[in-house]
C-alpha cells in the first residue's frame, strides 16, 4: 500500500501529518515504511529520528566539458540544449552544471565525439530504522536542482511490503509528480487561508492530471469563512480529517517531537485518521473532472527563456526573498516590503505555487505562453520498432508495448522533460516534435509598481527556465519604468526555481522559523547562497514559538557569514490581512508592523551599499 502526502504550498503541515500517521500506524502493529521524497528539504528524519545503517552516493554520468583537441566549436551542442546549460562564446565551450539535466543530447549531436562525460554525485540515499519503521530518504547535493526527479525515483525504489508513507515535496512540479504518480492514495494537506486554498486548487489539478483522485486533510482548521469547504464541495473532494489550530502543536513540532507522543489528546484523532487513510487506499477512486479549471484564453505568442537580462541593459538591484522550507511567511514579507517601498518593481518567481497576486491584486497588462522544451509524439505508421528512442532516453519516458507480436513505442508525457533526444536519434523520422506549452507569463500593474509573474502548467517541467523568463520581464520593467530596485518572491526549497531566482541577485533574504525543520532547511539554503556567492541575511518569523531555537539561528548565521537581520513575532491576524488582500503593514499597526519596518530599513541598506 502506497500513501503519498503532498500539498500545494509548503508549511501546511505535510511532514507533521506524515510522521504522526506513520508513528500511529506502527504503534498499532502495522508494518510501516517511511519514504521522504522531499529530496531538496527532507525533514521526516528530524522527527522520527531513525538510526541510519546504510547510505550510498547517487551518481549520474554527466557532461563536464569538451576534448579541446577534438572540438571544432561548431555550436551544435549548445543549439540542441533546451536547458541553456551550454554556451559557445569566442571559441570557448562553457558548461553550466547547475542548469544541466543530463539528457545526453549534446553527446548525441556532437559530430566529432568531443563531449566528455564523467560520474557526478547528485545526492546521497540513506536507509535506517525508527523503532519498527523502515526509513528511507535522500539528500540532493547543493545546486543540483534539476536532478530532483531522478533522486525521488531512487527513494521510491525502496517501496516494499506493508504501508508505505511517501512524504512529498510541496508544489506541483516534476518532483511532486514523480512522487504521487502510481500510488494507492494521494493525500493533500491544506489550511483554510487564501494561500492554502489557492495552492490546494493547483495540487488538485496536478493530482487528477496524473491519475489520482485525492483526499484532503485540513491542518490548523480554524475557519474564518466557508471558502475552503465550498471549494471542496464544488469539486467533490473528500475532507478526510481536520487538525485543530493549536499553538501547543506548533511548539511540540518546533522541538522535533512527535505530537501523538507528547500531546496524548491527539492520539485518538490520528488513530481515526490512520484508519480512514488505509481504508481509502484500498478503494478504487475514479478520477473526477475538475469543474473550475481555468481555461486558456486564446493562442498567444510562445516565449522561451534564453538568458537573464536584455543584452546591454542595466539590471536593477534585486532583493530575492527565499526560504529553505515553505510556509515561513516569505510571501507575506515580500508584500509588506513592496508596500513599504511604495514604488518598486516586483517579481513573483514561485511559479508553481504563486501566491503574491492574492495580496497585490495585479491588473494584467500583457501575457503570453512559455515553452521550456519540446513535446514529442511517436507516429506509429512511421515507427519501425527499432527501440533506439527508448535506449537513449535518460528519463525513462519512452515506453514499450507489445501489440500483435510487434514493439510499439510511445511517450509518457509525465516522465518526459522535453529534451528532444528521441527526435535526434530516430532514423525513421517517426518522432514529431513541437514547442511544448509549459506555462504562462504575465506583466501586470499593482498599487506598488509593475509586476512580472507566471503560472507553471499543471504537472509541467522547466520551472527554473520559467523563473528566468519572469526575471527577464522584471529587468525589462525596471528599464522601462526607470526604477533601480526590484523585490523577488522566490520559491521554497533548493531546486531549479530557487537557483534561477538567486543567480545574479544583489542580496538574498532567507526567512525561517525557530523549528528543527526550519534550522535544517536554513543550513541547506545558505549553502546554496554561498555556492553562488550571493550576500545573504536571515529573518526569524514567529521567533517567540521557540526562543532557544531563535538563539541557535543567530549563532548559525555567523557560520555562513550571513547577517542576522531581525525577528518577527507570532501573529495570527496575518491571515485576516491576506483575506482582505492587504499586506500586514497596511492592515495593522501591531508590533509585527514595526518589526517588518525595521527589517526593511536594514535590507535596503544592504542592497544600496
Amino acid at each position: 500500500m502506497k500513501i503519498a502526502v503532498s500539498s500545494g504550498k509548503g508549511g501546511t503541515g505535510k511532514t507533521f501529518i506524515a510522521t504522526n500517521i506513520a508513528s500511529t500506524l506502527a504503534k498499532r502493529g502495522e508494518r510501516v515504511r517511511y519514504l521522504d521524497c522531499d529530496v531538496e528539504e527532507p525533514n521526516g528524519h528530524l522527527f522520527l529520528k531513525p538510526q541510519i545503517n546504510k547510505e550510498k552516493d547517487v551518481m549520474l554520468l554527466s557532461p563536464v566539458g569538451v576534448d579541446e583537441e577534438k572540438c571544432i566549436k561548431c555550436g551544435e551542442c549548445a543549439e540542441v540544449c533546451h536547458y541553456n546549460a551550454i554556451a559557445v562564446i569566442k571559441d570557448k565551450v562553457l558548461f553550466f552544471k547547475e542548469l544541466c539535466h543530463v539528457c545526453g543530447a549534446c553527446k548525441i549531436v556532437c559530430p566529432v565525439d568531443a563531449i566528455i562525460e564523467k560520474e557526478r554525485k547528485i545526492g546521497i540515499l540513506r536507509h535506517g530504522k525508527s523503532g519498527i519503521i523502515d526509513f528511507h530518504y535522500a539528500l540532493l547535493e547543493t545546486a543540483e536542482g534539476g536532478m530532483s526527479p531522478r533522486l525521488v525515483k531512487k527513494v521510491k525504489n525502496c517501496i516494499g511490503e506493508g504501508i508505505n508513507i511517501l512524504d512529498s515535496s510541496p508544489g506541483t512540479a516534476c518532483a511532486v509528480v514523480e512522487t504521487v504518480k502510481e500510488v494507492d492514495l494521494c493525500v493533500l494537506v491544506t489550511d483554510p487561508t487564501p494561500f492554502g486554498i489557492n495552492d490546494l486548487k493547483l495540487a488538485v489539478e496536478m493530482s487528477r492530471e496524473v491519475g489520482q483522485e485525492p483526499v484532503v486533510i485540513v491542518n490548523r482548521a480554524e475557519y474564518s469563512d466557508d471558502n475552503l469547504k465550498e471549494y471542496c464541495r464544488s469539486e467533490n473532494l473528500e475532507i478526510i480529517g481536520e487538525i485543530p489550530d493549536d499553538r501547543k502543536i506548533a511548539e511540540v513540532y518546533s522541538t522535533g517531537d512527535i505530537v501523538v507522543e507528547k500531546l496524548l489528546q491527539y492520539r485518538k484523532l490520528f488513530e481515526k485518521l490512520g484508519t480512514k487513510l488505509t481504508e481509502a487506499a484500498k478503494e478504487k477512486r475514479p478520477v473526477k473532472k475538475t469543474k473550475n479549471k481555468e481555461a486558456r484564453k486564446g493562442k498567444k505568442k510562445i516565449e522561451k527563456a534564453k538568458q537573464y537580462g536584455t543584452p546591454g541593459a542595466k539590471k536593477p538591484k534585486e532583493l530575492v526573498i527565499i526560504s529553505g522550507k515553505g510556509g515561513t511567511g516569505k510571501t507575506s514579507i515580500a508584500a509588506s516590503f513592496a508596500a513599504l517601498a511604495k514604488e518598486i518593481v516586483i517579481s513573483d518567481c514561485d511559479v508553481d505555487a504563486a501566491d503574491l497576486h492574492l495580496i497585490l491584486d495585479p491588473q494584467i497588462k500583457a501575457r503570453g505562453d512559455f515553452s521550456g522544451g519540446v513535446a514529442a509524439e511517436i507516429e506509429q505508421d512511421k515507427c519501425t520498432g527499432c527501440g533506439r528512442c527508448k535506449e537513449e532516453c535518460r528519463f525513462s519516458a519512452v515506453k514499450e508495448e507489445i501489440i500483435d507480436d510487434r514493439s510499439h513505442f510511445f511517450i509518457d508525457y509525465l516522465a518526459c522533460e522535453g529534451c528532444g533526444v528521441c527526435y535526434l536519434v530516430c532514423k525513421d523520422n517517426a518522432v514529431k516534435t513541437e514547442d511544448s506549452i509549459n506555462g504562462e507569463w504575465f506583466v501586470s500593474e499593482t498599487r506598488f509598481g509593475p509586476m512580472s509573474h507566471a503560472k507553471l502548467g499543471i504537472a509541467e517541467e522547466n520551472s527554473g527556465r520559467l523563473v528566468t523568463l519572469v526575471r527577464d520581464k522584471e529587468a525589462q520593467l525596471a528599464q522601462e519604468s526607470g526604477k533601480d530596485e526590484a523585490i523577488i518572491d522566490g520559491s521554497p526549497g533548493t531546486g531549479c526555481p530557487v537557483i534561477a531566482s538567486l543567480t545574479g541577485a544583489t542580496y538574498a533574504l532567507v526567512v525561517t522559523e525557530p523549528t528543527v525543520s526550519g534550522v535544517h532547511d536554513l543550513h541547506r539554503i545558505l549553502k546554496v547562497t554561498n555556492h553562488f556567492g550571493i550576500p545573504s541575511g536571515i529573518v526569524v518569523n514567529k521567533y517567540d514559538l521557540n526562543m532557544d531555537m531563535t538563539e541557535k539561528i543567530k549563532f548559525l548565521s555567523q557560520d555562513y557569514n550571513a547577517e542576522f537581520v531581525g525577528i518577527i513575532p507570532y501573529y495570527k491576524k496575518i491571515t485576516e490581512a491576506q483575506m482582505r488582500a492587504f499586506s500586514v503593514v497596511e492592515y495593522t499597526q501591531a508590533p509585527i508592523t514595526e518589526s517588518i519596518k525595521q527589517i526593511w530599513g536594514k535590507v535596503k541598506y544592504f542592497i544600496l551599499q
